[in-house]
């Protein structure tokens, strides 16, 4: 199981790895290209899918906790140091603590001046 400190450093990467992928500027050119790719059929409902998938940091902050977790405990030795729930539980974690952090950062930009 993570301990406390994994978790903030996890929850902090995710929150960080769902801004890039849903607002940074770096990426416009790959959600462009999908975006235009959802136009040329829009009635499709994988493809609108996938662009609210990109387009949602509850979303896609979902996936990037996963990914970040996992690679994390493989890396670290310690995906079969507890059941599969346990890191399933650990998902949930990450994830909320990401999506804790990005509300604060949303409530703290419409406060600053």
């Amino acid at each position: 199981m993570i301990s406390f400190p994994e978790l903030a450093l996890l929850a902090a990467a995710g929150y960080r790895g769902t801004q890039l992928a849903v607002h940074d500027t770096i990426l416009d050119p790959a959600r462009d290209l999908v975006f235009a790719w959802h136009e040329r059929l829009p009635e499709s409902k994988p493809r609108t899918f996938v662009i609210a998938l990109i387009s949602c940091v509850y979303c896609m902050g979902w996936w990037v906790s996963g990914a970040l977790l996992a690679t994390w405990l493989l890396v670290t030795g310690q995906w079969h140091e507890a059941p599969l729930l346990v890191h399933g539980i650990e998902w949930f974690a990450v994830a909320g603590a990401a999506v804790f952090i990005n509300r604060v950062d949303d409530t703290l930009g419409r406060v600053a001046p």
